[in-house]
């Protein structure tokens, strides 16, 4: 477990039980980023605290355009149909343009056409501009959007356990169900885990393998189930199948730690392909599909 220092384990067990079960009893998350930040910062890396801030701040996407792209159509629109012309016909040009269509479709009719002919007589924008724009989408929009999100606190704890490694993942979970059984199996049950790829179509995990590195998948099914490794395996050629095996049989024993960080990565490579739509994840089998 990274970034524990002289801080017993006990406590540290004891801390998040505590968290948990306030975010459990109120239904969601009370203070702030920073301080949320903190917290996680005293039982996970650097990176992965990043990784659950990120997911906890906002939709998925890299940059403020993308963030905005996984925006419900009918919130943003909403926001834009209080802006000026000129300023919705530069956001839309800068979104995905099904996404763009939709909200289009939603502002009001006399607003819709002055947007349009904006964005056709368009010329190149200023970074100033852009730069402004977007510092005001980020501060007065996605703030509040983050903050007024409907993913509850279990949600949000089941995305903080996601980034545990195996061992510390299953301490706390362990020690969680004695004291709120009830908090630890909504958890459970909302985590999406390197398991959880064994239920991806035939056509997302096909997806899903040419996005990642060869070397990256060979360690991580070193620590994977006989099932999860053959479903993988069935999803590749002959010949793919056969060489990954003779990778995976030359890399002789590796450290779990390392199995762990390509588990992960292959976990959070889906997230992202799913919330661009290249894929759909299924966390059971049936209907009850994820959407990120």
């Amino acid at each position: 477990m990274a970034r524990l220092g002289n801080i017993n384990p006990n406590e540290v067990d004891q801390l998040l039980i505590d968290f948990v079960s306030q975010m459990s009893a109120c239904g969601a998350l009370m203070g702030n980023f920073d301080s949320t930040e903190r917290l996680l910062g005293q039982f996970l890396s650097d990176d992965r605290v990043n990784m659950v801030m990120e997911e906890i701040r906002g939709p998925a996407g890299r940059n403020m355009w993308e963030k905005l792209s996984n925006v419900q159509e009918s919130i943003l629109a909403s926001y834009l149909k209080n802006e000026y012309p000129q300023t919705v016909a530069v956001v839309l040009s800068k979104i995905n343009s099904d996404h763009a269509a939709s909200v289009l479709s939603l502002l009001p009719e006399d607003l819709s056409l002055e947007v349009v002919n904006r964005m056709l007589s368009m010329e190149a924008i200023q970074k100033e501009v852009l730069d402004k724009i977007e510092q005001t989408l980020r501060s007065e929009f996605m703030s509040n959007l983050s903050q007024t999100s409907r993913k509850d606190a279990h949600e949000t704890m089941a995305e903080i356990f996601n980034n545990f490694d195996r061992q510390t993942e299953s301490r706390f979970l362990a020690a969680l169900e004695e004291n709120n059984r009830e908090a630890a199996e909504r958890i459970k049950t909302l985590m999406f885990t390197f398991e959880d790829l064994g239920k991806l179509d035939a056509a997302s995990c096909q997806t899903l393998l040419r996005s990642v590195e060869k070397d990256q998948l060979a360690l991580a099914l070193k620590g994977a189930s006989d099932t999860l490794r053959d479903f993988f395996f069935e999803n590749m050629s002959e010949r793919a199948g056969k060489m990954l095996k003779e990778d995976m049989e030359v890399m002789g024993a590796v450290r779990l730690k390392d199995v762990d960080e390509a588990q992960m990565s292959m976990v959070n490579v889906t997230k992202d392909l799913a919330a661009k739509g290249e894929l759909m994840i299924t966390k059971n089998q049936g209907d009850d599909e994820l959407v990120y």
